[in-house]
């Protein structure tokens, strides 16, 4: 089994400590997010994990957690992306995220960390121009260091559509998408990076881009040192290539109030 930790919330961000008290304790209890009366525990015994895929937009905390994160096979899908606290409110300052991710790496492998620069979003200020520069920028500061870049295109979510609306903040068209991809294909295959998209259904492969599997059974077994094999995961979105794996979040605990966030559409008040 894979534990997905998480899509719904930023644990190693925000609650990396409670994280590693439940795998001390063997299990996670999670709320189901469609009925809150409903909670399933989940085993983190190392019998029962395959490994585990991180999602962060913060790689510090988990970067203290390493000494006590050995033995369990892991691998981090690492969102760096150049939006300030306008579109991100609540993520802390990104200036030490760069060097974090390069500490990741070196510590545990280009295996061990998938670079995601998503979601790309345009406005005013988030020009196309824009943002060939800064993945230019960012993809320069992380070579060597990641084999694979995940990028994907905003969606807009019934649930942060009016707030997306009032900052004038738009996912790409048809052609500037194009031209993106076409971009950032250039740039990473420059830096020796892949790149793949996430749950988009575009078919982006005349640029060499492949459509990601974000939990991915194979990237754990090389991690971990023997194969790991699982079914596609059933539920996700028609696009999305992910193998099976068990989330352990919680929608609502994550603070980081960005604006495009699907999260924000599920959590519940109170």
């Amino acid at each position: 089994m894979i534990i997905s930790a998480s899509r719904r919330e930023d644990i190693p961000a925000r609650r990396m400590e409670w994280f590693l008290e439940r795998l001390k304790e063997g299990h996670a209890d999670v709320v189901n997010p469609m009925n809150p009366r409903q909670v399933s525990r989940v085993s983190l015994r190392p019998a029962d994990v395959d490994g585990v895929v991180f999602w962060t937009k913060d790689m510090r905390p988990l970067l203290s957690a390493l000494p006590r994160l050995s033995g369990l096979p892991f691998y981090v899908q690492a969102t760096l992306t150049p939006y300030g606290p306008d579109i991100e409110p609540g993520a802390p300052n990104k200036t030490q995220y760069p060097d974090a991710l390069l500490r990741l790496a070196d510590a545990q492998g280009p295996e061990a960390v998938v670079w995601r620069y998503d979601p790309i979003l345009l406005d005013p200020n988030w020009t196309a121009d824009a943002h060939l520069d800064a993945f230019a920028r960012l993809s320069e500061r992380l070579s060597g260091a990641v084999n694979l870049c995940v990028i994907s295109f905003l969606d807009v979510y019934a649930g942060v559509a009016k707030a997306l609306a009032a900052r004038s903040i738009r996912p790409p068209e048809a052609d500037e998408a194009r031209r993106l991809a076409a971009g950032f294909s250039a740039i990473a295959r420059e830096h020796g990076q892949a790149l793949a998209t996430c749950a988009e259904a575009a078919d982006l492969s005349e640029h060499g881009i492949a459509h990601a599997k974000c939990v991915d059974a194979s990237r754990i077994g090389r991690v971990a040192g023997h194969p790991v094999r699982a079914a596609r995961a059933k539920g996700q979105r028609a696009a999305c290539g992910c193998d099976e794996s068990r989330d352990i979040g919680e929608y609502g605990q994550c603070g980081m109030a960005c604006v495009y966030c699907y999260g924000a559409r599920m959590a519940k008040p109170g």
